[in-house]
């Protein structure tokens, strides 16, 4: 990821209300419970907000941002770029997925799909519990996308994120 040196000082901000959308994900072994916030940096406008399983169907956090933000601006979520300023950032407490075992569209691709995200801040990059190393960082970067770690709430995250996971050997 890239280096912590370009971290916007609301940064802290939107983790922690990423956060606060993660706990309201329902817990399952299947999934990590994740929390999004799509954010316009000209004006620090929350544009929407998502979390796992928010939406219907097996929907990711990054997903039902664009779903809201879809619904709210009367756009079809596969031209979210006609509406999203051009200085959009997403703020995730996991590294947007770049695989996804149901078949869906993955967060990597919807990303870049939306075409006005320059950054991604992520609290924690996405353990390999369910499709191994994630190359999603590499993906969005290769299209011109920031990947920007935000340190400082990895344990609150992973602990969040896992709830509903079973744990071996004192993990």
């Amino acid at each position: 990821m890239t280096n912590t040196a370009s971290i916007p000082r609301h940064a802290d901000d939107y983790m922690k209300l990423a956060i606060s959308l993660a706990r309201k994900s329902p817990p399952k072994p299947t999934n990590y419970c994740v929390g999004a916030v799509l954010v316009n940096t000209d004006s620090n406008e929350e544009l929407a907000t998502g979390y796992t399983l928010e939406c219907e169907g097996n929907t990711h956090a990054e997903q039902c941002c664009f779903i809201k933000f879809a619904e709210s601006t009367g756009t079809a979520e596969d031209r979210l770029y006609e509406q999203l300023p051009p200085t959009t950032a997403l703020y995730t407490t996991m590294e947007p997925c770049n695989f996804r075992l149901s078949g869906n569209m993955s967060c990597v691709d919807r990303i870049i799909a939306a075409r006005n995200i320059k950054t991604v801040y992520v609290g924690v990059r996405e353990p390999e519990k369910f499709v191994g190393e994630n190359q999603g960082r590499k993906k969005l970067e290769e299209h011109g996308i920031q990947s920007v770690h935000v340190p400082g709430f990895e344990e609150e995250i992973l602990e969040i994120a896992t709830a509903g996971h079973t744990k071996k050997d004192g993990q």
